[in-house]
């Protein structure tokens, strides 16, 4: 029989420790979105996927928040993020510091998530919009390239949350060589 391991049995780095330790070549970037909970959940996903960074950006809430905390669990103590009001400020900032910029979103010109050519030599930045509008016609125009995930259902979109998760893992399973 299996047995399920207990939480002291995982093996997981201290807070110290994870702070220290290397971490994908990968930032997130949430634009205006407006659930803490979602907020919260993308601090979880950058922390077991061991993300350098999360971008809050515009009205996107920040810790310490209540309803963060709810779904963090902790993660905004070992994430390191940063607010910034200014997304395509933070977009040519990040391009300056050499990072290719892509935005999750469906347009014409999207690149399917599984066809996507993750180069494990480069850094990325992934912005996710708003959970209504999603990314913004501005910020798509300035991205070097847009990523969808491929969907079998009648719905037209994933809770940003869910998305986040599934499109970390598939830059997180390129990288489980760090």
């Amino acid at each position: 029989m299996d047995l399920k391991l207990k939480n002291e049995e995982l093996g997981r780095k201290t807070l110290e420790e994870f702070k220290n330790a290397e971490k994908i070549p990968l930032v997130m970037v949430l634009d205006n979105v407006r659930s803490l909970h979602n907020v919260g959940s993308v601090f979880r996903s950058c922390d077991a996927f061991a993300v350098e960074t999360l971008y809050l950006c515009g009205f996107t809430g920040t810790p310490p928040n209540k309803e963060i905390n709810k779904t963090a669990l902790g993660a905004t103590e070992s994430v390191v993020w940063k607010h910034e009001s200014d997304i395509i400020s933070l977009i040519h900032q990040l391009k300056q510091s050499g990072y290719t910029v892509c935005a999750v979103e469906q347009t014409q010109q999207a690149i399917q998530l599984h066809k996507f050519s993750i180069d494990t030599t480069k850094k990325y930045a992934l912005i996710f919009g708003n959970e209504v509008d999603g990314v913004q016609q501005n910020v798509i125009t300035q991205c070097d390239a847009v990523i969808e995930i491929a969907q079998g259902g009648t719905k037209h979109s994933l809770n940003i949350a869910v998305s986040a998760g599934v499109v970390l893992w598939e830059f997180f399973k390129k990288q489980l060589a760090f």
